[in-house]
């Protein structure tokens, strides 16, 4: 146990050593300081040139959030016939079939909406082209996308009052040129120096200890999960994900990629102090989101290493916690480590099956994804945080009779109910996503049609309930991780999240994006002594508050319902 506890202390402190210097560079990129990376300026100017694109004109919050829109439809569409039609495509040296329909249309928005939820297995379901030149390119472009938003949020408040938000391509190409592209050649060699597989060969066989012959996928796999953990994305090259032995060969290489998925987000809202100079402001938020990290990941790390009580009931002593669905060379600690990080940063990879975990860790789990706003995905844990840190300045005003004001902004009605829409818009399309699939498995269970519940689940007890709960949630966290218990490659499941998946992705950005553009252009208000002081300790404990009440008041009918049920059950 001294052992794994080690490795997870060696992986945050190194965690902590990137982030922090990288949210400093990224404060210094994007305010056009002059960087180590600005020999990548011919590369963009040509990107610029070649697109017809002016980096330098400034956009007000409609204009920007209208280029993002745009550019993210067009890929929906064109990777949409894509799939369907990738069996008669090249680089497909295993003859995997097109996607039908409903599975295209749920894996495109998926990957566009930097979720990566798989109804597919990867070594069958896409082709070498889908997954480099469709699934690949929008792990990068989504990830770039909400950095970009997040930015024109930095942007807002670093001027006293303006309509300029910056230029969404000039930040979209930065992310990718300056960010993603260069970590990901970084983390994709120390990936294929490791055993990960690199090349396009297809299938290769071989003679197992039993004698059996084995076909196993490869493929170029190794550029692809270096972009899925740094982008936040998570969608595995291989159906098992990074539990997969390819996918993840040793303990060095699930230190790298537990690492990888964790050092953009906590940049991102380090950057965000500097940028708008107020660094202060940005530690606070980081003491938050950490506070909030350690209060998911302690009792996941206890629960995990506690052992299955069924097991402990028999009599049997389980040294190694509990086992079942990990893989031996990660172990139970370092599986529970990287369950909590993949579900608060909307990761949603795996090195372990979230199914078998313990029923409190998956409660904690669900929780991760509910709050959605600790360190969050790559810049957008610092727009969902925004909407709590706007509802806990209007209740702090409030209680001391002023106008809620924040960063010499009023913080008035129009950006009060756009947020609290943002709050109320999770838990109705978790809980309503939950509710409707309930009632179709309950009223419609032996139905032979083509929605076929019947096949949804292994376990119809508590843990069913919870099982299609975390399907919900995933989706609208856009984490992509699952209780793969749930048979989830039906037309209902596809269709459902795939809705659930583009509402819960694009609203929690316009509604920040709205609520920066609409605050910075309002008259600047000198801070005083009577000005509410957001950069405190004291305004943080606020928002951790206001975090936990919101969500405690959302989700736990839901909540005793599925994990902690099950979890009493197994104490009988």
């Amino acid at each position: 146990m001294n052992t794994e506890l080690f490795g997870i202390l060696v992986s945050f402190i190194i965690t902590l050593l990137i982030g922090i210097p990288l949210g400093k560079y990224l404060a210094k990129m994007f305010a056009g300081e002059k960087v180590w990376t600005d020999f990548m300026k011919p590369l963009e100017k040509g990107i610029y040139k070649l697109s017809g694109i002016n980096p330098n004109e400034s956009m007000d919050w409609k204009q920007f959030l209208k280029a993002m829109m745009m550019i993210n439809s067009l890929w929906l569409v064109y990777g949409f016939f894509v799939l369907l039609y990738q069996d008669k495509l090249p680089l497909n040296p295993d003859g995997n079939p097109g996607m039908t329909p409903d599975l295209a249309f749920n894996t495109i928005i998926s990957f566009v909406v930097n979720c990566n939820l798989q109804h597919y297995s990867g070594e069958t379901g896409v082709t070498y082209l889908t997954q480099q030149f469709i699934l690949m390119f929008l792990q990068f472009t989504s990830a770039a996308t909400g950095i970009t938003a997040a930015v024109a949020i930095f942007k807002a408040f670093r001027d006293k009052t303006t309509t300029n938000l910056g230029n969404f391509w000039d930040f979209f190409v930065k992310s990718i040129t300056r960010l993603l592209l260069p970590l990901s050649v970084a983390m994709a060699l120390i990936l294929t120096f490791n055993g990960t597989p690199a090349s396009y060969a297809g299938k290769d066989r071989f003679i197992s200890l039993q004698g059996d012959t084995v076909k196993v996928s490869r493929g170029p796999a190794a550029q692809f999960i270096a972009i899925k953990h740094l982008g936040t994305n998570g969608g595995g090259w291989f159906g098992a994900n990074s539990a997969h032995p390819l996918e993840n060969p040793d303990y060095l290489t699930n230190m790298v990629e537990v690492i990888a998925q964790m050092i953009i987000p906590i940049a991102m809202v380090l950057a965000f102090g500097y940028f708008i100079r107020r660094k202060k402001l940005g530690w606070v938020i980081f003491g938050v989101m950490a506070a909030g990290m350690f209060m998911l990941m302690i009792p996941t790390i206890c629960s995990e290493m506690g052992g299955n009580l069924a097991i402990a009931k028999m009599g049997i002593t389980q040294h190694s916690g509990a086992m079942e669905g990990k893989e031996v060379r990660i172990g139970a600690m370092a599986t529970a480590y990287w369950s909590t990080l993949t579900t608060i940063v909307s990761t949603g990879s795996v090195n372990g099956m979230h199914d078998s975990t313990m029923p409190l860790t998956g409660l904690w789990q669900l929780l991760g994804m509910m709050i959605n706003a600790f360190f969050g995905g790559c810049g957008v844990g610092i727009l969902n945080y925004l909407i709590y840190l706007i509802i806990a300045v209007f209740i702090s005003g409030l209680m001391v009779g002023r106008t809620p004001e924040f960063l010499g902004h009023k913080v008035e009605a129009r950006e009060v109910k756009i947020a609290a829409i943002i709050t109320l818009l999770s838990p109705f399309l978790i809980l309503a996503g939950t509710a409707l699939s309930s009632f179709i498995f309950t009223h419609f269970g032996a139905a032979d049609w083509a929605v076929k519940p019947s096949a949804w689940l292994n376990n119809p007890g508590y843990h069913g309930f919870s099982e299609m709960l975390y399907e919900n949630t995933s989706a609208n966290a856009n984490n992509g991780s699952g209780f793969e218990g749930l048979g989830d490659n039906n037309i209902f499941w596809n269709v459902v999240t795939g809705v659930v998946l583009i509402m819960g992705r694009f609203l929690p950005i316009i509604g920040p994006v709205a609520i920066a553009g609409l605050l910075a252009q309002k008259k600047y208000i000198p801070e005083s002594a009577g000005t509410l002081k957001v950069d405190t300790v004291t305004f943080g404990a606020m928002t951790f508050a206001v975090i936990i009440v919101l969500n405690a008041l959302s989700y736990f009918p839901a909540l005793a319902l599925g994990p902690i049920a099950e979890y009493f059950s197994m104490l009988k």
